[in-house]
């Protein structure tokens, strides 16, 4: 036993110093071993359900219907929402721990799937949603289902140039090249084309104007989608291409984000506005960085259910 546990330290010494090496920096709670559980209780107009919702943070248990906020310094938010919309609280939840191996050695698991909701026990409605992570914070209780961006802070602070995303990843693609329009009004249908799970990463060099308007140069842009399923990949290494990628081919879904596509922030004056980006400075001192994962790749509402992506150890190697 003593010799099991003396290998155990040395082969955990070693990874260890080979990631240090490498410059590989974990980001906090990005080996998603520790989770939030909320449980919360749906009105009774839709059933009165209770839900337990996931959020990646330190282990605890928070009930009650009560807005979210990162808890123990996480960067992360997820897909997972607590709304509350003309009175009638609703839960969503797609983004879930899973075990690894053990249940000491958690993952994330970001799930495409179809939610069906009842209305006074007579009316279906399925809305098709698709789990996501991303560094910020989701604005609780969601009040609308306009301009979905709105509600997400997208980013945090960072000021270094890393040379890649690093994480664990493992993709279940059913084995199919349709995918399903689910909005909660008319029924499903049925589109034409593969859908994929997608990582992407952005560096901004981010400023505020007197008016409280944020605007943004892109220094740095990485995205990769994953259309076929795969046994675990350790060590992934997507590469950040700094100045303008437009011309990458492929690359189109990760052009710059303007007036009608802009990701939000909250300003000085605590107020969400929409961050502009203006152009590509690769020699930009980047101020913000933005990391999202998803298990799908397509327009709100839109998905393959059960496409699934399951992420784990995610760092930035500088």
């Amino acid at each position: 036993m003593k010799f099991i546990r003396l290998t155990v330290s040395i082969v955990a010494a070693v990874s260890a110093s080979i990631i240090a090496q490498a410059g590989v920096e974990p980001l906090r709670y990005g080996n998603f071993n520790t989770w939030v559980t909320r449980n919360l209780k749906e009105s009774g107009l839709i059933g009165g359900h209770q839900k337990t919702v996931y959020e990646i943070g330190p282990t605890q248990t928070i009930s009650g219907n009560k807005a979210y906020s990162n808890l123990g310094g996480s960067p992360w938010a997820t897909s997972n929402v607590y709304a509350k919309v003309k009175g009638i609280e609703k839960c969503s939840n797609a983004v879930y721990p899973a075990n690894r191996g053990s249940a000491a050695n958690k993952c994330a698991k970001l799930a495409s799937q179809i939610e069906t909701v009842t209305v006074l026990g007579m009316i279906d409605m399925k809305v098709m949603v698709a789990g996501s992570i991303f560094l910020g914070r989701m604005i609780e209780p969601i009040t609308s289902t306009s301009n979905p961006y709105s509600k997400m802070e997208m980013g945090v602070p960072y000021t270094k140039k890393p040379k890649n995303l690093v994480f664990d990843y493992r993709v279940e693609m059913p084995n199919v090249n349709t995918r399903t329009k689910a909005t909660g009004f008319g029924g499903t249908k049925t589109l034409q084309g593969r859908d994929a799970a997608v990582a992407f990463v952005m560096l901004q060099h981010r400023w505020e104007d007197a008016k409280g308007n944020i605007h943004a140069k892109r220094v740095a842009t990485g995205g990769e989608k994953f259309t076929r399923s795969t046994n675990w990949v350790n060590g992934h290494r997507l590469p950040l291409v700094y100045g303008d990628c437009s011309k990458k081919a492929g690359w189109s879904w990760l052009g710059l984000r303007g007036k009608n596509n802009a990701y939000y922030a909250r300003n000085s004056k605590g107020k969400m506005v929409p961050v502009i980006e203006e152009g590509w400075d690769a020699n930009a001192q980047p101020t913000h960085i933005i990391v999202e994962m998803s298990a799908g790749s397509g327009e709100p509402y839109v998905g393959t259910p059960g496409l699934t992506l399951y992420v784990d150890n995610v760092g930035l190697e500088i």
